[in-house]
């Protein structure tokens, strides 16, 4: 996916989620994530190293990160 594209979508789900209480918009944007985006996309996502995601997002794909570097 362009990464522009993937950029603007994440930050869409984060203006969506803002209004909530802060720890549970990131566990909001985390789960959408994981579960609607394609394995693929969800890479790119958190491989992306720019600074134009909303930092909402920029949390959640720390947690997404840690997640996956956890051993199963």
């Amino acid at each position: 996916m362009d990464e522009q594209k993937m950029v603007h979508r994440a930050n869409q789900i984060a203006d969506y989620f803002q209004a909530y209480p802060e720890s549970r918009a990131v566990a909001e944007i985390r789960t959408h994530i994981r579960k609607f985006w394609e394995p693929r996309i969800r890479a790119q996502l958190l491989d992306y190293s720019g600074d134009e995601l909303h930092p909402l997002v920029q949390k959640a794909v720390e947690e997404l990160r840690a997640e996956a570097e956890k051993p199963a």
